[in-house]
């Protein structure tokens, strides 16, 4: 009868005397160096454009961007922004609904577009109806390309439920 041959394994395990020393390190290292593996595509980030109507009809002009970036932060709004800035998180969390609608629409990411939507423009002087939009804004040499990928259908104002 033949024996098995043993083949040497390496292990990156600490052995159990380093084992309580090393632990907190390993548990603190992928928070202090991320994976960047998130990133699948780098793709043009969807803009939200809104526009408010009179009556139930698709608008076809009188579309205003959505939290427009700034031109211009002042360094100290910049290291005040790095602390404390829930707006912008509001902001990234409607970018990914965005996204979701493209990639795989749900009422759900519908849903919170138009009531964070509403909650803005709950004081707006003019128009019922809600509508938004999503359009990738790219570059093709010195133009300016925009592709309008999703256009909801208008909801009433009043009939959005705001938190």
């Amino acid at each position: 009868m033949i024996a098995p041959r043993r083949t040497a394994r390496l292990s990156i395990r600490p052995r159990p005397e380093e084992g309580s020393r090393l632990q907190p390190l390993a548990l603190l290292l992928p928070a202090l160096i991320p994976s960047w593996n998130f990133f699948d595509v780098i793709a043009p980030s969807p803009r939200i454009e809104y526009a408010l109507t009179a009556s139930a009809a698709v608008p076809k002009e009188g579309w205003t961007e959505f939290r427009p970036r700034p031109q211009r932060v002042s360094a100290r709004s910049l290291l005040g922004r790095l602390v404390w800035n829930p707006r912008w998180n509001e902001t990234l969390f409607l970018v990914s609904c965005a996204e979701r609608l493209i990639n795989a629409p749900t009422d759900h990411s519908q849903d919170e577009i138009f009531t964070r939507l509403a909650a803005e423009l709950a004081d707006a002087p003019t128009g019922d109806w809600l509508s938004f939009r999503l359009v990738f804004v790219s570059r093709e040499g010195e133009a300016i390309q925009r592709e309008v990928l999703f256009q909801s259908a208008p909801r009433r104002l009043a009939g959005i439920g705001v938190p």
